[in-house]
């Protein structure tokens, strides 16, 4: 099976946790059939971000910063990732993330599925 999906048929949400920023699911069990993970992109406005989360999840997580920067706060302290940098996450690592920027910032993401 090949999938393509094309960005300018992928609706905007709201994701749970998140402020001041826009996902877009790009591929996932619904969107494509994707069994093991599912990717989407992330838009944050200057200050947005995602609050503390994932700390009681199985699920991995890479983070790929497209565009801008954004801060992971692990509980390791911050992480600074800026354009080109990526970031793996392993199950029952909690993170927030913020655009401390005045730039917009697109982040890819993929995450594991249970």
């Amino acid at each position: 099976m090949v999938i393509k999906r094309q960005i300018s048929e992928v609706k905007p949400y709201n994701a749970p946790l998140h402020f001041d920023m826009k996902a877009l699911k790009l591929h996932g069990l619904e969107e494509s059939g994707a069994t093991k993970f599912w990717m989407g992109m992330s838009h944050f406005l200057p200050g947005g971000g995602a609050e503390w989360a994932y700390e009681d999840s199985p699920t991995e997580k890479i983070y790929f910063v497209l565009e801008g920067e954004v801060v992971v706060t692990s509980k390791d302290g911050d992480i600074l990732l800026q354009k080109g940098d990526s970031l793996f996450i392993g199950p029952n690592e909690g993170r927030s993330m913020l655009n401390r920027s005045n730039q917009v910032a697109t982040v890819l993401v993929v995450i594991s599925n249970d």
